[in-house]
């Protein structure tokens, strides 16, 4: 899979409360490094306009990510211990505005959370994208009419509308391929009906053997554990 291929300069990620958004957004940024590594003039950042959870966010893996060659744009602190002040720095703008910078911004959840999209309404007339990451094991968005009503909400708060759908259902280290495959066939019932395109199917690595999704014919995408404290899952 050649993601850096298709994806435009600007990636917005969207996603239900528990929807797995923030993993999926450092695992592309992760892996749209590596494709480019080789390239460079070619640079990549990844911004976390998440001002409403104070935790999983993206920011918090700042270390991870430069020494994999990914700046990271954020909170208007140095330190993360005032993270839960929303405050968002203002030099957040400069991979919006750098034209050779491949940029993913992550959102916070929810409608609510991407409400301070309409801050940066004009960076995002041209060459971006908008994705929105669907769990179909969250409550709110198991059932078509309900991921229905999720994406409705976002494109009503911001103004602006879903290009894509990313399937991203997990129940975390419970995950199964069923549950995958479950995920894969809503989140494609969902793109019928509205004319989304589906990016991609993700899976947890080391959990689910990609082998066991054969049904799914392309665009698997392999997820890290990045945001997962191992103290949650004891």
């Amino acid at each position: 899979m050649r993601l850096f291929d298709y994806t435009a300069r600007k990636i917005i990620v969207t996603g239900h409360y528990g929807s797995g958004k923030t993993e999926f957004s450092i695992s592309l940024a992760i892996k749209l490094a590596a494709q480019i590594k080789d390239k460079h003039n070619d640079k990549l950042a990844i911004v976390d306009l998440d001002i409403v959870n104070p935790y999983f966010r993206s920011r918090e893996k700042r270390e991870l990510l430069e020494r994999k060659g990914i700046c990271v744009y954020g909170s208007a602190y140095e330190t993360e211990i005032t993270a839960e002040l929303p405050a968002i720095g203002a030099t957040i703008r400069t991979p919006l505005e750098d034209k050779d910078c491949r940029v993913i911004i992550d959102t916070g959840g929810n409608d609510a959370g991407a409400l301070i999209l309409n801050q940066f309404t004009k960076y995002f007339t041209d060459d971006t994208i908008m994705l929105a990451v669907i769990n179909a094991n969250r409550p709110d968005t198991r059932t078509k009419s309900g991921a229905l009503a999720h994406i409705r909400a976002i494109e009503n708060t911001t103004g602006m509308q879903i290009d894509g759908i990313v399937n991203n259902t997990h129940m975390l280290h419970e995950t199964t391929a069923e549950m995958v495959l479950m995920g894969h066939f809503l989140c494609a019932e969902v793109c019928d009906d509205i004319g989304k395109m589906l990016y991609c199917d993700c899976y947890p690595e080391q959990i689910v053997d990609p082998c066991d999704l054969s049904e799914i014919p392309h665009n698997l995408m392999p997820l890290g554990r990045y945001m997962r404290p191992s103290w949650l899952d004891k």
